[in-house]
């Protein structure tokens, strides 16, 4: 059991939402839950399937944003490292003692790429994506500075229309570059295919990433042939890793909603149509909500509203219950239709919040409960991390 070195001097109610052995029915709400149980079982199918395709995982941290999720993760999983999104993110991660961390995006900015280049002197590997030959001076240089060294993938966009470059020649080109440059080391391809993980059917995902896994085949092929044979290809999530695990270029994934999973991931299907959230994964972080009002007969107001979540993929669902509905919400409430008027004042609900990343990132802890009592309590370690 992990929990905050200084657990102890909070106050619950004020600082935090519950204590260690507390019943589940005591917990203050709103407040995110983990059933430890569904979570750990999802670490471990990970890092099975993981280590029978011969593959990599490395985590993505920007999901919990938690040192704690992710050594359970290592653990039980047997994840080599994690995935951050921003420098400050990956800097909570490499004080923590994490020893292979990337930085899954661009860092443009003196100020930043100062501060990733100082990172391996917490003794951790620090890679970063690049896009643009322009940015492999401003790395080189602040590495240098700091006397450090900087292993750096190349981004392909293969589909997200976001980052990385659309090209094999491009591809080269930075490559190129990076091998070229002091305190730089070129370690392999970024491919994330990001626009297609919540795509409804398995056969319309699996497009996509043919055409991704083709874009890739080919920048390593052409990196062989000018002696710059990649390491790592990492990409692959929720939504796609059999298909990067299965493709023979992949040796890395990045999955990260799997752990915990959300309503948007949830309503996925897999290669039999059936929801990934009702055999392949378990939900495991739950809103912890309590109603607050029933003035109105077919209406209850609980105590989660736009504050305690993410609400951009839809509104959350009322995890285990099929006649009530969560149907919308304001700053502080939730209107939760009850047609019957089955729920009670002070009864707590289970929420399914439609996206984990931004609904975690607006809370302080996870309380962990198995068996009806908390057992953990673990801070966000990286929560409000933007920078």
């Amino acid at each position: 059991m992990t929990t905050h070195e200084n657990i102890g001097e909070y106050e619950v109610g004020y600082d935090i939402p519950a204590s260690i052995g507390m019943a589940y029915e005591d917990i203050e709400t709103p407040c995110l839950i983990l059933d430890l149980d569904a979570l750990e079982r999802n670490i471990k199918k990970m890092g099975d399937y993981a280590r029978a395709h011969n593959m990599r995982h490395r985590a993505h941290g920007k999901m919990h944003k938690s040192v704690d999720v992710l050594k359970l993760q290592m653990k039980l999983g047997g994840a080599i490292g994690v995935c951050c999104q921003k420098v400050s993110e990956a800097e909570v991660f490499a004080r923590a003692g994490i020893k292979d961390i990337l930085v899954s995006n661009q860092v443009r900015g003196l100020a930043k790429i100062d501060r990733l280049a100082g990172l391996p002197k917490y003794g951790s590997r620090i890679i970063v994506c690049v896009d643009d030959v322009a940015n492999v001076a401003d790395l080189s240089k602040a590495a240098q500075k700091h006397g450090t060294t900087l292993d750096v993938f190349v981004e392909i966009d293969c589909g997200a229309g976001r980052c990385g470059v659309t090209t094999t020649p491009e591809v080269v080109e930075i490559a190129k570059a990076v091998a070229a440059a002091p305190n730089l080391h070129f370690l392999g391809l970024q491919a994330y295919q990001g626009a297609m993980q919540h795509i409804d059917k398995y056969e319309d995902r699996k497009a996509k990433l043919d055409i991704a896994i083709a874009m890739v085949k080919d920048a390593v092929e052409a990196l062989n042939k000018e002696g710059l044979e990649p390491e790592l290809v990492s990409g692959g999530g929720t939504g796609s890793y059999y298909f990067e695990s299965n493709s023979g270029v992949y040796n890395e994934l990045q999955c990260g909603s799997y752990a915990f999973m959300d309503g948007d991931y949830g309503r996925i299907l897999d290669k039999e149509g059936h929801r990934i959230d009702n055999g392949e994964w378990e939900n495991s972080l739950f809103i912890l909500t309590s109603v607050m009002s029933h003035a109105k007969p077919d209406k209850a107001i609980c105590d989660a509203g736009l504050k305690a979540q993410s609400v951009d993929s839809g509104m959350p669902f009322v995890y285990g219950r099929d006649d009530v509905k969560y149907i919308k919400c304001s700053d502080e409430h939730g209107v939760i239709e009850d047609p019957n008027g089955v729920l009670k004042i002070n009864e707590k609900l289970k929420l399914v919040t439609s996206h984990c990343d931004p609904t975690c990132n607006v809370h302080d802890w996870y309380i962990g409960v198995r068996n009806g009592k908390v057992e953990s309590i673990w801070p966000i370690s990286a929560r409000g991390k933007v920078y």
